[in-house]
């Protein structure tokens, strides 16, 4: 079984935030896997269980038949692995059958970048999960959400709607994330570093 989480906080208030990306994220996924039509919304046919709002069902991999799950906590952002952790121990998804979808400052807006493990950098969701798991060896999605202005905290930041500028960029990297998620769910971490990570790595060469 694989688990996709997307990261956010729950209520209207946040809907189309910056910290909310991740919750984006499955949405797209949810529409390309066909689980939910364009113009739905993932929380009307969600079920409520895990401390979150789950969706699943059953994919083909190379003809095999594999259970897919996509989780959005709903525990706020700060006590995500709670949720995280849950759905994990029910199901006995290892972690890396685990991908974590969550919003990244260093990034520029849309940008992508996967990787195997490593530090929460910083972001509290990420923080929450490896206390929970007991462990920081999942693969995670960042999606670039832009770095905050001068002289305004990270904390508001991620907390206020993407700009109209902004949300041209985003746009293109959440349906890419959605495609990234695909990949990573049909071929592994390694393909999906490779396959959506290729442009920011060649800019580090350059």
């Amino acid at each position: 079984m694989k688990l996709v989480v997307g990261l956010g906080n729950p209520g209207k208030q946040y809907v189309g935030t910056r910290h909310n990306i991740g919750f984006e994220a499955v949405d797209a996924l949810a529409r390309q896997l066909g689980w939910i039509r364009a113009g739905g919304e993932f929380e009307k046919l969600a079920r409520a269980n895990f401390d979150g709002l789950a969706m699943d069902g059953s994919i083909s991999l190379g003809g095999v038949s594999e259970k897919l799950m996509l989780l959005k906590p709903m525990t706020y952002m700060n006590l995500s692995g709670k949720s995280v952790q849950a759905a994990s121990a029910f199901y006995r998804v290892p972690p890396t059958d685990l991908m974590i979808v969550l919003d990244d400052l260093a990034l520029p807006c849309g940008r992508l970048r996967i990787r195997p493990g490593g530090s929460s950098g910083g972001h509290n969701g990420l923080k929450d999960i490896e206390r929970a798991l007991g462990t920081d060896q999942y693969p995670r999605l960042r999606i670039g959400i832009d770095a905050p202005p001068p002289f305004l905290p990270g904390k508001d930041y991620v907390l206020q709607p993407f700009t109209a500028e902004q949300r041209k960029a985003i746009e293109p990297g959440i349906e890419k994330s959605a495609q990234a998620l695909m990949t990573w769910i049909e071929k592994g971490v390694v393909a999906a570093m490779n396959a959506f990570n290729a442009t920011e790595d060649k800019e580090k060469k350059d």
